[in-house]
């Protein structure tokens, strides 16, 4: 059983337990990885554990009547259950939860049934009733009333399956049989009753002799046994799926009467039989069951001949009762196996792949029994040969052609073209799905390969290539399965190599994904620094306000002047504005099937519009069949790191220009200010956490995880294993750039908005001062022409003065600006590294370490990440 099979499994069983709370399905799930056995070979024995649940069943008669019921019908994993609730019985611990679940469960149920109760309010007797509001009682009783034991007709069983079908499939119908077919009850060959007696006879048979007795006999079981009521023999009306009865003259001799009712079953068999057939062989029941019904009328042949046989010695007056016994006994074990199985697959409702697991299943447990063996695998090859030509159409060519939904894989009618809208990637996950009540048995074990196999030649089918495997032959089904299973396998595997090849050399996969790594993990270094010189200004303006052509056509020139000239698929790249800051999407994502999801959808949007800056993004344009593995999944991951890291440039390009600002500011004096000197350090300690951050990011995460992808898909078998590698780096991506943490993601987010704020406040000091500068250069500027060059330089010097003293008297208001700009920093800074150091230890995330060591490289902040250890120890103790 596959991860994902299990957590659904555990989520669906949580959900019928009502369980709320706790660990969650993932604390289960591993205990169930841990502890299970991964190949096991035998079967359930389900014989102890059924003794042991009758002995603690309060009524152990209807708990094995409805075990043989569900035995009847094939239920699929009945025994294991069965198992598996014996083995809970044991469980007084689990069985003490269990019935605590139940009274809730049944106390809920209760509350709910008592408020719905008050829809079916009666009027009051007072008043009278309107005709309109009779008939709505009338109809609403007739509902509830209504009970689902009662089986339904065949007819309204056809009619179901017809209008199913018509509805998936409106273009091709199910052709239907004429009324007629239907309407004469005389042409199925099995009994006609009809209320009142044809005859009544002349002389009751209790009062003749005993060889009168036996001829009469006689006559009338060779008419039951080919369905026609005789004189002292009728048959009874069929109620639903009941087995035919008899009634027998109670006149008739006691030891006449004995003998007639042991061949009697033989007659009712056929009836089941015959009824089976008629019913099947309409179109609405599907080929298996079609192929299934003449096979049983080819083996009904012989019955029919020997019957014939024996009315022909009748006639010669040689057939007595004990003869008939003798000739019918050899047929009375065949007649038993097909009624048997007519009327499992009947209550069972089998179509398509049920029936064949249903015959497969039989003909296993008549192992011993040559004969029923024999017999069992005969049907069974015959049903199987209209699932088998679907089977081999599917794993040969890529083509279901389906027309009655009997076939293990289901199409849906998906457009291909919308893939790289569709975040969930449907086509591939959803286009073609495996249908479990359709898949035989002893096919259960391929059902993941015979998928994929079609999926594979269809995508490379649906792209103009007309495929076939070569090893294509005939599938039969064999009681040895390696025959059938080494057919699958090898149509597997050259699917896979037909679609991998495609992919990977003519659609140039690998290629795909390196220019995709140039963009979207800012691979070609030359190319941002010159698109975002070019962009710089135009990225400033509220996202409202920017021109998109324009931004294309700036990156259509910084592509031209760049490295990435030489990039083939260049042109594929395109420019998108996001309505979220990559912070809000991030949370938006994580917040998914948690307790915050409602509250983070429901959230107010904010009143700030968004900056060019915040909403960049790019995007990629992608054409099938790439679209498979380079989905809009996949572009939006690529994405996320994107803008993740071209934020952190952006906020290094800030602080970059607070140095270049810096250096011009020294013609003030600042230098001797003790707050420029703060600011000083700040700044230059934001620079080195940003750069050590997107060091980290591309050097120690991307690089390394990324060749790690690339020799995963040299070694690949198939496009899963694409698929599975590719999701795998980017989610390792994504996981170590701190990006699925939301504890992580804020601190960050903050550290990022801090440093923003702060180059925004320096630049906003240092365009003041130069404004204030130019302004009294303007005004001293003609007295300073006028003057002599020493008038001059004295005014120079007084300015600089006068500047100084005005730097002098706002020391304090900016002193105390950049203690609280180092105040948060630091603060945010530690319990980033803090977390850091908890994630990298209780969960194993090793490679976030490395940022502790790039940013504490100097044991600059040891100190004081050991003191929060140290109380964080002492809050956990007491």
């Amino acid at each position: 059983m596959s991860e994902f099979r299990i957590h659904h499994d555990v989520n669906e069983l949580l959900g019928l337990l009502n369980v709320r709370g706790g660990d969650g399905a993932e604390v289960y799930i591993d205990l169930l990885q841990k502890n299970r056995t991964p190949y096991v070979t035998t079967t359930v024995s389900s014989h102890s554990a059924k003794v042991k649940m009758a002995e603690h069943s309060k009524t152990p008669e209807d708990f094995l009547r409805k075990y043989d019921e569900l035995k009847s019908k094939n239920v699929r994993n009945l025994d294991p259950l069965v198992y598996l609730l014996s083995k809970l019985t044991e469980d007084k611990e689990t069985l003490k939860f269990l019935q605590q679940n139940a009274k809730e469960r049944s106390e809920m149920s209760a509350n709910a049934a008592t408020s719905t109760t008050t829809s079916y309010s009666i009027p009051a007797t007072s008043s009278k009733m309107s005709m309109q509001e009779l008939e709505e009682l009338r109809k609403k009783l007739g509902n509830v009333t209504a009970s689902s034991n009662v089986p339904q007709s065949s007819e309204v069983i056809r009619k179901m399956l017809r209008d199913r079908h018509n509805k998936k499939n409106p273009t091709q119908p199910n052709p239907v049989f004429p009324n007629w077919v239907y309407d004469r009850p005389a042409l199925i060959g099995d009994f006609v009753t009809s209320p009142t007696p044809v005859g009544d006879p002349v002389v009751a048979i209790g009062t003749m002799p005993l060889a009168a007795q036996e001829q009469a006999l006689v006559e009338d079981l060779l008419y039951v046994l080919i369905g026609v009521d005789g004189r002292d023999i009728t048959a009874q009306p069929v109620l639903g799926r009941q087995s035919r009865s008899f009634i027998v003259d109670p006149s008739l001799d006691m030891s006449i009467k004995e003998l007639v009712n042991r061949i009697l079953p033989v007659a009712s068999c056929y009836s089941t039989i015959t009824r089976f057939t008629e019913e099947k062989t309409s179109f609405e029941y599907g080929q298996v069951n079609h192929a299934l019904t003449a096979a049983m009328r080819t083996l009904m042949k012989e019955y029919l001949i020997l019957v014939t046989q024996l009315e022909h010695l009748h006639r010669q007056g040689t057939l007595s009762l004990q003869k008939l016994w003798f000739y019918i006994q050899p047929t009375m074990r065949t007649m038993e196996i097909l009624a048997s199985i007519a009327t499992s697959v009947d209550k069972g409702e089998c179509m398509g792949g049920s029936t064949l697991s249903l015959l497969h299943d039989r003909t296993f447990n008549y192992t011993g029994d040559s004969q029923a063996q024999e017999l069992c695998l005969y049907l069974t090859k015959a049903a199987s040969v209209p699932y088998f030509e679907i089977l081999e159409k599917w794993i040969y060519r890529g083509i279901i052609k389906d027309p009655y939904s009997e076939f293990m894989v289901e199409e849906h009618e998906l457009q291909k073209e919308k893939i790289q809208e569709d975040y969930n990637d449907k086509y591939w996950d959803q286009r073609y799905t495996i249908v479990q009540h359709r898949i035989p048995s002893f096919l259960q074990k391929m059902a993941d390969k015979i998928l994929n196999t079609g999926k594979y030649l269809n995508v490379v089918r649906e792209c103009g290539r007309d495929v076939t495997c070569p090893d294509a032959k005939e599938v039969l089904y064999t009681l040895k399965e390696r025959a059938y299973v080494e057919q699958i396998e090898k149509s597997y595997y050259y699917a896979s190599k037909v679609l991998l090849d495609f992919l990977m050399e003519e659609k140039e996969l690998v290629s795909r994904l390196r220019s995709i790594k140039h963009y979207f993990l800012m691979d070609k270094g030359d190319f941002f620094v010159h698109f975002m010189d070019l962009t710089e200004e135009e990225l400033k303006k509220p996202v409202d306000d920017i021109i998109p052509p324009r931004l294309e056509a700036l990156l259509e020139l910084a592509l031209r002047m760049s490295t990435a000239n030489t990039d083939p698929f260049k042109d594929d790249l395109k420019i998108d504005l996001m309505p979220h800051d990559v912070i809000t999407q991030l949370l938006r994502v994580l917040a998914i099937d948690t307790k915050q999801e409602k509250a983070i959808i429901n959230a107010e949007p904010t009143e700030v519009s968004l900056s060019g800056l915040e909403a960049f993004s790019f995007d990629y344009i992608v054409k099938w069949p790439l679209s498979l593995i380079i989905n809009r999944k996949a572009l939006t991951r690529y994405q996320m790191l994107f803008r993740h890291m071209f934020y952190c440039k952006h906020v290094e390009r800030l602080l970059c220009n607070v140095w270049i600002s810096n250096k011009a500011s020294k013609q003030y004096s600042l230098h001797s200010a003790k707050w420029f000197a703060a600011a000083f350090a700040l700044r230059q300690r934001m620079l080195n956490f940003v750069q050590n951050i997107q060091y980290y990011m591309m050097f120690e995460v991307n690089e390394p995880t990324w060749h790690i992808m690339e020799n995963n898909l040299k070694s690949a078998s198939n496009i899963d294993d694409v698929l599975c590698h590719h999701t795998s780096f980017l989610d390792n991506c994504l996981k170590d750039c701190m990006l699925t943490n939301p504890e992580l993601l804020r601190i960050f987010s903050k550290l990022m908005s801090v440093c923003v704020m702060f180059t925004n406040c320096m630049q906003r000091f240092t365009h003041s001062m130069r404004i204030d500068s130019e302004m009294k250069r303007l005004t001293f500027g003609n007295a300073a022409m006028e003057n002599s060059s020493a008038s001059a330089e004295l005014t120079k010097e007084a300015e600089k003065k006068r500047l100084a003293a005005k730097v002098d008297q706002s020391d304090s208001g900016f002193e105390a600006t950049i203690s609280k700009f180092d105040s948060n920093f630091s603060t945010l800074l530690l319990d980033l590294l803090d977390k850091l150091s908890i994630y990298s230890t209780n969960d194993c995330e090793h490679s976030m370490i490395n940022i502790i060591y790039r940013l504490d490289f100097n044991g600059f902040y040891t100190e004081r990440l050991e003191k929060m250890a140290i109380e964080r120890s002492q809050k956990t103790a007491a």
